[in-house]
């Protein structure tokens, strides 16, 4: 899961905060401190993806690793953030927004419906991993 957390934050940083230049992830102050919340987010996402590739290679180690439970956690990550980015992030507290100066709903839509999907895909796959003993 904490892969799929820094995956999501690492495109969430480089596609729409560096590329698009669409928003900062803190932009009610200035764009100087702008940048350095995304320069903190950044050092967050790749602190979330080498935290969670040394307890994958830990799981691997001692034979512990099922792969099917990985891709589950993956998508759960995935769509965590997203879900979470969009709804906590961009309306509670609004530290930022998708874009500005456009019709905001079609964006706030794709962005939170893009992480609902993506965490029923991730539970669905968490399911399937279930072992039939574990359903009663």
């Amino acid at each position: 899961m904490l892969i799929g957390v820094g995956v999501m934050a690492a495109v969430d940083e480089i596609v729409f905060h560096q590329l698009l230049r669409w928003h900062h992830f803190y932009d009610r102050s200035t764009p100087a401190l702008g940048l350095v919340s995304d320069g903190l987010l950044h050092a967050a996402e790749l602190v979330a993806l080498v935290a969670g590739f040394f307890l994958l290679a830990d799981l691997r180690r001692h034979g512990w690793l099922v792969p099917a439970s990985a891709w589950a956690g993956l998508f759960l990550g995935l769509g965590g953030f997203q879900l979470f980015d969009g709804v906590v992030d961009h309306k509670v507290l609004r530290v930022h927004q998708i874009r500005y100066g456009v019709e905001i709903v079609p964006y706030d839509v794709a962005w939170i419906a893009s992480g609902a999907l993506l965490l029923v895909v991730g539970a669905l796959l968490a399911l399937r991993t279930r072992r039939p003993s574990d359903a009663r």
